[in-house]
């Protein structure tokens, strides 16, 4: 048995790149993805239109199972109003009620957390309940599941310049987890990937593991350097593939893989 998990991220529909969108769902269809990781930033404004292009495309992929969560981008930002009574309607409206779901096979547990908050503009938050909730939900886990805590914002970086871009409580949660098993931290948010190995005794972590950040999927906001891509993850061989889209070939090709276990 395998199973092959394919993460998108900040795709943020309203800017999307047509072109871009046509390869994904081609190497979707060429992949067969068990499961579909997108994690956060969906759109860009939160608008009706938005999210209705962005949940066609996810229907599109046509995977089996789908794990989303909003980003920051996926709370109305100029309707106050909305987003203090009910700032995820029209995510629920498009992508089902439940904020945090769960994927579980003989091969891997996924574990996906809100860390968004509607009094907060960008920032993310993990609270001391979510914490403790997926640490005792982890150390349940077999020991032949591959073991992944989905987020938005990260909760480890490469670069200084993006340090305020982790999320409030990512060291209580990174000591936590790594305490009860986390094998992968994955998350999006600054539009940069990375496979990065947080070993101890550098990191203090009673264990180690790794932080897979996805860059932008399909939108036109690069980060200078860093162009469209994804990861795919492939369980049982715990190895993380990173595809970048080739603006002359018009697709996605593997450019890296990094083993995680």
């Amino acid at each position: 048995m395998s199973t092959l998990l394919l993460q998108i991220s900040d795709t943020h529909f309203g800017t999307q790149r047509a072109p871009v969108v046509a390869a994904l769902e081609r190497l979707a269809q060429a992949l067969r993805p068990d499961v579909l990781l997108l994690s956060g930033d969906i759109t860009q404004r939160a608008t009706p239109a938005q999210f209705s292009a962005a949940r066609a495309f996810v229907e599109r992929l046509r995977v089996p199972h789908v794990l989303a969560i909003p980003g920051n981008h996926d709370i109305s930002l100029f309707n106050p109003l909305a987003r203090l009574l009910w700032p995820y309607r029209r995510y629920s409206q498009a992508f089902g009620s439940e904020l945090e779901p769960q994927f579980e096979n003989a091969e891997a547990l996924v574990m996906a957390l809100n860390t968004t908050r509607w009094w907060r503009h960008k920032h993310g938050e993990l609270s001391e309940a979510q914490i403790e909730r997926v640490a005792r939900r982890l150390q349940a886990a077999s020991p032949a599941q591959c073991r992944i805590v989905m987020v938005h914002q990260p909760l480890a970086v490469t670069q200084a310049s993006d340090l305020n871009n982790r999320l409030r409580g990512h060291q209580a949660a990174l000591r936590r987890w790594a305490e009860a098993g986390a094998d992968l931290i994955v998350g999006g948010h600054i539009h940069l990937p990375f496979v990065l190995p947080l070993q101890p005794p550098q990191t203090g972590l009673a264990r180690p593991l790794w932080a897979v950040q996805a860059g932008t999927a399909v939108s036109a906001r690069l980060r200078p350097g860093a162009g469209n891509s994804v990861n795919v993850i492939r369980l049982p061989q715990r190895v993380v593939e990173r595809w970048d889209f080739d603006e002359g070939a018009l697709r996605f090709e593997q450019i890296r893989i990094d083993p995680v276990g």
